[in-house]
């Protein structure tokens, strides 16, 4: 066997490992694209039946193939999947992708796809509304896409119903379309204390991963979103990101204008040369706390309903989205009419 096809069905195994649950063929396909891999459903399918033959993945009744015990021992035991500042470089180029002009409100902005049933979506309108609602999301818009549409290499199955949230990384390519460049460095969880940032109790370097630090925690169950709605504490998903110091007057007008508009997820702004959360920084940098986008979509998991979400899916005219307090409304008319 040749250590090419040896490595492309590590990297099959190693994205069932991250989904934790079954997976068809076709959405693997999908995903192999999003990391750079060139290869066709049908090749995706055959590397599957070897896999099931070597006893690493099964087959579960209609919803694709999973990881078996045995196919987690052979992933162990490779590394040939790492993918060391991929993560960070997908930031930078999906961020020149985007067109958003803020003095026009018009363009596209960059959002997470996360797929649920149709049938889920009034109580997953529900329990986004009330997460919104705290001021700790990624802005207060959001968009519904329909079987068949397509963001990036994210295709909405039958059946299923498209979250769009608004990807914090939005930030970042608005700040550089006004000249303001945005350094991303960690990804974790904030604690919120009544409901306020805290200090953050994880971070993941987006040099050092190939996946959303977010995604990974959402998928561990390591956040409590739904607490922060309950009472006010809790933990969520947040980045910690710097701007130069000599823009900061400039940052603090653009947050305002983004918060008009609702697309702002900017937690707290800090001073040149102050650490911020306790992260050290350079005598002429600012830090910066923005929240994830996927937060509203985490408050889903844990309340048990089945998601499967991509970060930073690639770009959506703004112009799709709609203000959050019009969700529970569309979501009714969106079950009754299943598009």
């Amino acid at each position: 066997m040749s250590e090419i096809v040896e490595k492309k069905r590590l990297l099959i195994l190693q994205i069932l490992k991250e989904h934790n649950g079954p997976l068809p063929s076709c959405r693997i396909e999908e995903i192999l694209h999003e990391r750079g891999v060139d290869i066709s459903e049908r090749t995706v399918r055959f590397h599957l039946q070897n896999l099931d033959k070597r006893g690493f993945t099964a087959y579960k009744d209609k919803k694709g193939r999973y990881i078996t015990p045995k196919g987690h021992i052979e992933l162990s035991r490779s590394h040939v999947y790492d993918k060391i500042g991929f993560l960070s470089s997908k930031i930078d180029e999906m961020t020149y992708k985007m067109s958003f002009d803020l003095k026009k409100a018009k363009g596209t902005v960059l959002v997470n796809i996360s797929l649920i049933e149709i049938d889920q979506l009034k109580k997953a309108a529900k329990l986004m509304t009330a997460f919104i609602n705290t001021g700790l999301s990624m802005g207060e818009k959001l968009a519904l896409l329909a079987p068949g549409e397509r963001v990036g290499q994210t295709r909405i199955p039958q059946g299923y119903v498209g979250l769009a949230t608004v990807c914090s990384i939005s930030i970042n390519g608005i700040m550089l379309s006004l000249g303001i460049p945005v350094v991303s460095l960690y990804g974790g969880l904030l604690e919120i204390s009544n409901a306020k940032p805290e200090r953050f109790t994880a971070l993941i370097s987006y040099e050092g991963t190939s996946l959303d630090p977010l995604e990974i925690f959402i998928k561990a169950k390591m956040t409590t979103c739904s607490y922060i709605v309950e009472d006010k504490n809790g933990i969520m998903g947040a980045s910690y990101r710097e701007v130069t110091a000599s823009s900061r007057e400039e940052v603090v007008e653009i947050i305002q204008r983004l918060k008009v508009l609702g697309l702002s997820g900017i937690l707290e702004l800090g001073y040149p040369g102050q650490s911020l959360m306790d992260i050290p920084i350079s005598h002429n940098r600012c830090g910066m706390i923005v929240g994830g986008g996927l937060n509203a979509v985490a408050v889903l998991e844990e309340s048990g309903i089945e998601v499967v979400s991509k970060a930073l899916s690639g770009p959506l005219d703004v112009d799709r989205l709609f203000h959050y307090k019009k969700f529970n409304e569309m979501a009714k008319k969106w079950v009754e009419e299943k598009p």
